[in-house]
């Protein structure tokens, strides 16, 4: 099936490879023109929840935006795993972070589509929701 958005051709390993990396060494280096330019314009992210960092990121700008909510939050990406598909990579991450008491802890993958060399969406699915609907609250970060 190869939808309008999708090119006839797929990335090799090393392009996914590639970047996967320079997502994850952007994102703990808060670099977010390097993260810009492997991300689509378009792209889309989505998190489940109810969170206030649920729901869809549309477009590059919103992407960076719940990154930048993420790390003002205090979490900690630990790479697991890079899993390869056809046309894009799966990022097994270990997310931890602590406020007081409160201890986020989540088994995360990040399902990342890759067309003409750019992230063009990503899907998350997390270990437990329930977790970041009570870490993620309004009232903590600007």
């Amino acid at each position: 099936m190869n939808s309008s958005n999708q090119s006839n051709s797929f990335p090799t390993e090393e392009v996914k490879l590639n970047i996967a990396n320079t997502f994850l060494t952007a994102l703990k280096s808060n670099d977010w023109d390097t993260i810009r330019s492997i991300i689509a314009p378009e792209a889309t992210w989505t998190l489940p929840g109810t969170s206030t960092l649920s729901g869809l990121a549309d477009g590059v700008d919103a992407i960076i935006r719940r990154a930048q909510g993420l790390k003002a939050f205090g979490v900690m990406f630990q790479l697991k795993h890079i899993l390869y598909g056809r046309s894009g990579v799966t990022l097994s991450l270990h997310n931890t972070s602590s406020r007081g008491e409160l201890i986020l802890d989540e088994q995360v993958a990040i399902v990342c589509e890759i067309n003409d060399g750019k992230i063009i969406s990503m899907v998350t699915y997390l270990s437990d929701v329930e977790g970041i609907n009570n870490f993620f609250i309004p009232g903590i970060i600007d």
